[in-house]
């Protein structure tokens, strides 16, 4: 018996064993919970209790919550809330407006606001001067002036109160910055015409400033025969306010304009602050200081070498422009020498470090903190480099093999000989001093992950100290890395705008007119999208001579009519053109004059599959005396060729596979009819009466040679086009029939496609 126990007691415990640790963790998670809740129980009785018997703050700061739960005074804007939605059921549904920016939904502010005072006499001067100087530092910057309808220099925003009193110009100016600006920025920075402030130290000032407290920052002076105790921050050299401050002092400004009587605008304020707020100025807050100087009377900038100089934010006063452009450009430099040291203590951490990783010295990077060039993964990725030299490129974008270098080039590969020199000067002197003669090769290539890169070979000429000459050639590569990325502003535009889709029509085209007419049906009026079609029907002479008794369009008008009778509210107009060569600038001419000059066109061709998503990025993309819109389609190849009898791709992730982006392919466009009439009147001026011209251009050629657009040609996964065969019409231009030639035979199929064709013919010939 003892042995048939042990026996089940081994069985039963191989049984347990996969459930063990199970058993085991449930366990032991249980006992520790049963332990913290018992500890959190006993500490609430041993806090320590103020004088109210209410938990105190802890030391060295404020109390951050109260006892029930809530923020204190000050922080309710910085605390989390849930909004309910509630919705009347008395009130017919309203489609919710969303607001423009996702920023301004979860209620962020700006950071800075910058104000500058400037008068009669300095308005075109000074204030001119800071305008070029430090005004682009900013994000927001704004000038008030006093005057009545003043003409206002190009690239300033200017307000003018209409009244040139120095208290009433600081009351319009707090009024106006709390109502149009109030709820938008953390910070304001005040300032006149004759101050020069460091941008970049001022926007570094204010990042490392809390924005709960009332700030009141800048050069504290004393009142003329007041209180030792009170401040104001002197107008000369600018002064900061919060976003709290200035909603607390707002309620108080008529009351200060009536009651406080000063001859200085900076003295009035700063007593107004003091008076109703209880708030004087300060010069250093949060271990922040805010230091200024004072320059004297035909003092020379560059002879400055005082440390409170150098280390100042705000500089005053500045008499005229010149001195203003010299302060600027001496404080640029010193600058550049602090972004210059920082980089090389970087760099010599980064070779400190290297040491220690599992790499070691071999992965070092040159330039020592610049990205490690992009290395390809098959040769289709190869980044190939461009040849140039002093006058010519021989990559050009026309596909010419020989171009002359371009103005922005010229500068660019100037610009870059220089700096080789320049580098190898430092280097190498006192010892030797070199001079270019020539430059042999140049080569240059841009690596998305760092920078252009370049490679030069240059003829130089080496003087040693003691005057001997030497010509040699040297090879020097150099990087100019990608900077700080800029987000440039464009104009605000919604997905609400109508959309006129233009669709030109041969006879070519009629088989493929039902396949549109369905997609358009079914993505657009089904789903009640702002868009609305309109038809091109080109007849070739011969056609409309017998339009009367065989109308080769008759198909396509019995289909319209069948969409107009199922949407009754929708009206599909067409136009009839009789030419032999179907031009597109000549077709747009007919359309053009058809349609208001705000209407957005969508030209499009018959083998483009209409869908919400491309109608939206037409619409987000095409932006009236900024932007036209010239999508890339992909175009699926021959399926005879790809699948060669075998059944066709049909997962939704493979859509994009078996084809190519057409770069060849112009028919697709996104424009303004404002836009296209100003080009095509330039265009006009140009041409003269000359209009075989026109049979050589398209609409993009218009837009490239005769607007100042932004021209946006980017491929557009949202426009996928069947395999079809395009007939090429040989009265066109040499260049148009050669592009439409080159669209089919790169439509066909891939590379390995057609060598597996080709393979397979030659296997089936030797058979």
């Amino acid at each position: 018996p003892r042995p048939d126990a042990a026996m089940r007691l081994a069985a039963l415990l191989a049984a347990l064993r996969p459930v063990l640790p199970l058993v085991l963790g449930l366990s032991l998670g249980c006992s520790l919970s049963l332990l913290r809740a018992s500890w959190s129980q006993g500490g609430g009785e041993d806090q320590c209790l103020g004088a109210a018997g209410r938990p105190g703050p802890p030391a060295g700061g404020a109390d951050p919550e109260a006892a029930d739960g809530r923020l204190g005074q000050g922080h309710e804007d910085f605390r989390p809330r849930i909004v309910p939605y509630y919705r009347d059921p008395n009130k017919p549904y309203k489609k919710v407006l969303r607001t423009r920016y996702i920023q301004t939904e979860l209620g962020f502010h700006e950071r800075l606001f910058v104000a500058v005072l400037t008068s009669k006499a300095t308005l075109n001067t000074l204030a001119v001067a800071v305008n070029k100087t430090v005004a682009h530092h900013f994000p927001r910057l704004l000038y008030f002036t006093g005057l009545r309808s003043a003409k206002v220099p190009h690239g300033m925003v200017l307000v003018a109160h209409g009244d040139e009193r120095p208290i009433w110009l600081m009351y319009e100016t707090m009024y106006y910055i709390h109502q149009h600006f109030g709820s938008d920025y953390d910070w304001f920075y005040i300032m006149q015409d004759d101050t020069y402030a460091q941008a970049e130290q001022v926007k570094a000032l204010v990042t490392h400033l809390s924005i709960n407290q009332d700030v009141y920052l800048g050069r504290a002076e004393e009142f003329i025969g007041g209180d030792e105790q009170a401040r104001y921050c002197h107008g000369g050299f600018g002064y900061l306010l919060s976003r709290s401050l200035l909603l607390k002092l707002h309620p108080h400004l008529d009351s200060c304009r009536n009651e406080i009587l000063s001859v200085r605008p900076d003295e009035w304020l700063g007593r107004c602050i003091i008076d109703f707020l209880g708030i004087t100025c300060v010069s250093q807050l949060q271990g922040q200081h805010y230091h200024t100087y004072e320059l004297a009377k035909n003092a020379e900038p560059e002879k400055e070498e005082e440390e409170e100089f150098q280390a100042a934010l705000a500089v005053h006063p500045v008499s005229d422009m010149t001195l203003m452009y010299r302060l600027h450009k001496h404080f640029s430099r010193i600058q550049l020498e602090r972004a210059y040291q920082e980089i090389q203590e970087l760099q010599m951490q980064i070779r400190n470090l290297t040491s220690l990783t599992p790499a070691g010295e071999a992965g070092l990077t040159w330039p020592v903190g610049i990205n490690a060039p992009f290395l390809p993964k098959s040769r289709f990725e190869v980044i190939s480099w461009d040849y140039f030299t002093e006058q010519h490129l021989f990559s050009c974008p026309d596909g010419s093999p020989k171009c002359e270098l371009p103005g922005a080039s010229k500068a660019d590969v100037s610009d870059i000989i220089e700096s080789a020199l320049e580098q190898l000067n430092s280097r190498y002197q006192p010892l030797l001093r070199f001079s270019k003669r020539q430059l042999l090769n140049g080569y240059r290539r841009f690596d998305p992950t760092r920078g252009m890169e370049y490679t030069l070979d240059l003829l130089l000429e080496a003087v040693t100290q003691k005057g001997h000459s030497h010509v040699l050639v040297k090879r020097v590569s150099l990087v100019r890395p990608l900077s700080k990325v800029e987000i440039i502003p464009m104009p605000y535009v919604t997905e609400a705008t109508r959309v006129q889709l233009v669709l030109p029509l041969t006879v070519q085209d009629l088989d493929f007119v039902a396949n549109f007419l369905d997609m358009y049906a079914m993505n657009t009026l089904d789903t009640h999208d702002n868009a609305l079609l309109t038809l091109l029907f080109i007849y070739h002479p011969y056609d409309a001579q017998r339009v009367s008794q065989v109308d080769i369009f008759a198909g396509v008008k019995t289909m319209v009519g069948e969409l107009e009778k199922r949407y009754a509210e929708v009206k599909i107009p067409w136009i009839s053109v009789k030419t032999e060569v179907p031009s597109q600038v000549k077709l747009m001419d007919i359309v053009s004059k058809k349609h208001p000059v705000d209407t957005l066109f969508f030209l499009a061709s018959v083998w483009t599959e209409i869908n919400m998503e491309f109608l939206n990025r037409c619409r987000m993309n095409t932006i009236s005396n900024w932007q036209v819109f010239f999508p890339v389609h992909f175009q699926e190849f021959n399926p005879a060729l790809v699948y060669r009898g075998e059944q066709t791709a049909s997962s939704s992730t493979d859509f994009l596979r078996d084809g190519h982006f057409d770069r060849h392919s112009f028919a697709e466009a996104c424009f303004y009819n404002s836009d296209y009439m100003t080009a095509r009147t330039k265009l006009a001026a140009d041409i003269l009466d000359r209009d075989e011209v026109l049979e050589s251009m398209e609409v993009f050629d218009v837009f490239l040679h005769y607007s100042g657009l932004h021209l946006f040609r980017a491929v557009e996964p949202g426009l996928v086009q069947k395999y079809a065969l395009r007939s090429c019409n040989p009265r066109l231009s040499e260049e148009l029939y050669h592009r439409c030639v080159l669209s089919n035979l790169e439509g066909l199929a891939s590379r390995s496609h057609l060598a597996m064709a080709l393979f397979e013919q030659e296997q089936a010939n030797s058979t």
